[in-house]
Protein backbone atom coordinates (compact mmCIF):
# COMPACT_ATOMS: atom_id res chain seq x y z
CA UNK A 1 0.00 0.00 0.00
CA UNK A 2 2.89 2.36 0.72
CA UNK A 3 4.07 1.94 -2.88
CA UNK A 4 0.92 3.71 -4.04
CA UNK A 5 1.86 6.90 -2.21
CA UNK A 6 3.42 9.66 -4.25
CA UNK A 7 6.61 11.24 -3.03
CA UNK A 8 5.89 14.86 -3.87
CA UNK A 9 8.27 16.61 -1.48
CA UNK A 10 10.79 17.09 -4.29
CA UNK A 11 8.02 18.53 -6.42
CA UNK A 12 6.96 20.95 -3.69
CA UNK A 13 10.55 21.98 -3.05
CA UNK A 14 11.12 22.61 -6.75
CA UNK A 15 7.97 24.71 -7.01
CA UNK A 16 8.93 26.91 -4.08
CA UNK A 17 12.64 27.27 -4.84
CA UNK A 18 14.04 30.38 -6.45
CA UNK A 19 16.38 30.56 -9.39
CA UNK A 20 16.41 30.93 -13.13
CA UNK A 21 17.42 27.38 -14.08
CA UNK A 22 14.51 25.22 -15.21
CA UNK A 23 13.80 22.19 -13.05
CA UNK A 24 12.32 18.93 -14.20
CA UNK A 25 9.28 18.27 -12.06
CA UNK A 26 8.48 14.61 -11.88
CA UNK A 27 5.83 12.73 -9.94
CA UNK A 28 6.87 9.22 -8.89
CA UNK A 29 4.24 6.58 -8.21
CA UNK A 30 4.36 2.83 -7.55
CA UNK A 31 1.89 -0.01 -7.96
CA UNK A 32 2.55 -3.65 -7.06
CA UNK A 33 4.33 -4.33 -10.39
CA UNK A 34 5.28 -0.95 -11.89
CA UNK A 35 7.19 2.23 -11.17
CA UNK A 36 5.74 5.33 -12.88
CA UNK A 37 7.50 8.64 -13.56
CA UNK A 38 4.96 11.29 -14.58
CA UNK A 39 5.71 14.72 -16.05
CA UNK A 40 3.11 17.38 -16.84
CA UNK A 41 3.22 20.12 -19.49
CA UNK A 42 2.50 22.86 -18.67
CA UNK A 43 3.38 22.71 -15.01
CA UNK A 44 1.42 23.70 -13.04
CA UNK A 45 -1.58 22.58 -15.09
CA UNK A 46 -4.23 25.19 -15.82
CA UNK A 47 -7.95 24.84 -16.38
CA UNK A 48 -9.37 25.11 -19.91
CA UNK A 49 -6.07 24.15 -21.58
CA UNK A 50 -4.93 20.78 -22.94
CA UNK A 51 -2.47 19.28 -20.45
CA UNK A 52 0.08 16.78 -21.79
CA UNK A 53 1.15 13.92 -19.52
CA UNK A 54 4.25 11.85 -20.23
CA UNK A 55 4.54 8.59 -18.29
CA UNK A 56 7.59 6.34 -18.11
CA UNK A 57 6.74 2.85 -16.86
CA UNK A 58 9.29 0.36 -15.50
CA UNK A 59 9.03 -3.08 -13.99
CA UNK A 60 9.37 -2.56 -10.23
CA UNK A 61 11.69 -5.57 -9.76
CA UNK A 62 13.91 -5.47 -12.86
CA UNK A 63 13.73 -1.71 -13.52
CA UNK A 64 13.32 -2.53 -17.22
CA UNK A 65 10.99 -0.34 -19.31
CA UNK A 66 7.59 -1.82 -20.17
CA UNK A 67 7.52 -1.75 -23.98
CA UNK A 68 4.14 -3.29 -24.79
CA UNK A 69 1.78 -1.94 -22.18
CA UNK A 70 -1.60 -0.31 -22.34
CA UNK A 71 -3.38 2.05 -20.04
CA UNK A 72 -5.12 5.32 -19.46
CA UNK A 73 -4.96 8.48 -17.40
CA UNK A 74 -8.06 10.07 -15.89
CA UNK A 75 -9.27 12.54 -13.28
CA UNK A 76 -12.43 13.62 -11.47
CA UNK A 77 -13.07 16.99 -9.81
CA UNK A 78 -14.87 17.56 -6.51
CA UNK A 79 -18.02 18.50 -8.45
CA UNK A 80 -17.79 15.24 -10.48
CA UNK A 81 -16.43 16.63 -13.76
CA UNK A 82 -14.38 13.97 -15.56
CA UNK A 83 -11.51 13.91 -18.04
CA UNK A 84 -9.64 10.91 -19.47
CA UNK A 85 -7.38 9.70 -22.27
CA UNK A 86 -5.92 6.38 -23.39
CA UNK A 87 -2.16 6.10 -23.50
CA UNK A 88 -0.30 6.56 -26.77
CA UNK A 89 3.04 4.72 -27.04
CA UNK A 90 5.98 7.06 -27.61
CA UNK A 91 9.32 6.40 -29.38
CA UNK A 92 11.27 6.08 -26.14
CA UNK A 93 11.10 2.63 -24.54
CA UNK A 94 8.55 2.40 -21.77
CA UNK A 95 7.17 5.88 -22.45
CA UNK A 96 3.49 6.66 -22.94
CA UNK A 97 1.53 9.90 -23.26
CA UNK A 98 -1.98 11.19 -22.78
CA UNK A 99 -3.77 14.54 -22.60
CA UNK A 100 -6.31 15.76 -20.08
CA UNK A 101 -8.56 18.80 -20.26
CA UNK A 102 -9.55 20.19 -16.86
CA UNK A 103 -12.85 22.10 -17.00
CA UNK A 104 -12.33 23.83 -13.64
CA UNK A 105 -9.52 24.79 -11.31
CA UNK A 106 -9.02 23.12 -7.94
CA UNK A 107 -7.98 19.69 -6.73
CA UNK A 108 -8.75 16.73 -9.00
CA UNK A 109 -8.49 13.06 -8.03
CA UNK A 110 -6.16 11.76 -10.77
CA UNK A 111 -5.18 8.18 -11.56
CA UNK A 112 -3.40 5.90 -14.00
CA UNK A 113 -4.47 2.37 -14.88
CA UNK A 114 -1.88 0.21 -16.65
CA UNK A 115 -1.11 -3.37 -17.60
CA UNK A 116 1.98 -4.94 -19.14
CA UNK A 117 0.41 -6.28 -22.33
CA UNK A 118 -2.74 -5.80 -24.35
CA UNK A 119 -4.20 -8.85 -22.66
CA UNK A 120 -7.57 -8.51 -20.93
CA UNK A 121 -6.68 -11.41 -18.60
CA UNK A 122 -3.93 -9.34 -16.99
CA UNK A 123 -5.16 -6.98 -14.26
CA UNK A 124 -5.05 -3.23 -14.68
CA UNK A 125 -2.97 -1.82 -11.83
CA UNK A 126 -3.88 1.62 -10.54
CA UNK A 127 -2.06 4.52 -8.91
CA UNK A 128 -3.77 7.66 -7.60
CA UNK A 129 -2.77 11.20 -6.68
CA UNK A 130 -4.30 14.65 -6.21
CA UNK A 131 -3.66 17.00 -9.13
CA UNK A 132 -4.00 20.69 -8.32
CA UNK A 133 -5.19 22.70 -11.31
CA UNK A 134 -4.85 26.48 -11.42
CA UNK A 135 -6.88 29.05 -13.29
CA UNK A 136 -5.19 30.67 -16.28
CA UNK A 137 -5.08 34.05 -14.51
CA UNK A 138 -3.29 32.92 -11.30
CA UNK A 139 0.12 34.48 -10.62
CA UNK A 140 3.11 32.23 -11.25
CA UNK A 141 1.49 30.33 -14.10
Amino acid sequence: MLRRLAFVSALAAALTSCGSSPKVLELRLWSDSYAFRVTVDPMPPRALEPIAYRVVVQDIKTHQPIETGEGRIFATSADRANTSDGFKKEKELGTYSGKLFYATSGDWAAAIQFRREKNPRLPLERVDWIQTVRTASEPGT
